[in-house]
């Protein structure tokens, strides 16, 4: 597991990374506002600890900024040495996944940590990225880069089929059952084909949806 603490203390950083350390995780160590923003940029990690206070920024203001960005997910623990409700709520609703106030136990830091990777396992096997599309099943979204697409239903349920189904033909027929499940209809409609024409220029990917003449269609990795 890849973990990312954001604390401008260096002692309290230095003990951080010797924690998680003997505990098997990878580390990096951003000593502040900025620094963070670099090591977001260029990685990505199973979880973020964040504190409040940073030496050249504002922790609530880096939370807001990770969460604005649709594409980073990842579990974030903030922890400040604040204990008021309203301090935690105002965290918890910026986008933070928990909040742990200082001092803490090392014990229930590391348990809380195993909560949150738990829970974002269980999130991350729900989006599916091919290239620099993103679907999202629970929340029923498509992205191209950061940008949401708009798609009606019959659309985001054929791209789901596509999407966890790369590399493979798939039949007309096949796309078609998936969409309508009476079997008549399905043989004598051109329905996919309507589908898969408003996909690709709502996707403006012209070659993302690849056609296997005379067999069907297959997602085709254009990166």
């Amino acid at each position: 597991m890849n973990v990312l603490i954001i604390e401008d203390d260096e002692l309290t950083a230095k003990q951080l990374l010797q924690l998680l350390k003997s505990e098997k995780y990878s580390c990096d160590v951003a000593c502040g506002y900025f620094d963070a923003k670099e090591y977001l940029d260029k990685n990505s990690y199973s979880i973020v600890l964040l504190d409040w206070n940073l030496g050249d920024g504002d922790g609530l203001t880096l939370l807001r900024e990770i969460r604005d960005t649709n594409f980073i997910t990842t579990p974030i623990l903030m922890l400040s040495a604040n204990s008021e409700i309203d301090s935690r709520v105002q965290v918890l609703d910026s986008g933070a996944d928990d909040y742990l106030c200082k001092p803490y136990s090392n014990i229930e830091l590391l348990a809380r940590m195993r909560v949150l990777l738990r829970k974002g396992s269980k999130e991350k096997s729900s989006v599916i990225c091919v290239d620099d599309i993103t679907l999202n099943i629970t929340t029923h979204e498509v992205f191209v880069n950061d940008a949401l697409i708009d798609l009606t239903l019959a659309e985001f349920d054929l791209m789901e089929l596509f999407m966890k189904n790369q590399n493979i033909v798939l039949t007309k027929y096949q796309l078609s059952e998936h969409l309508n499940k009476d079997n008549y209809r399905v043989i004598h409609s051109n329905l996919v084909d309507v589908h898969i024409k408003n996909l690709r220029k709502k996707l403006d990917r012209k070659d993302f949806i690849k056609n296997v003449r005379g067999v069907g269609y297959k997602v085709n990795k254009f990166l």
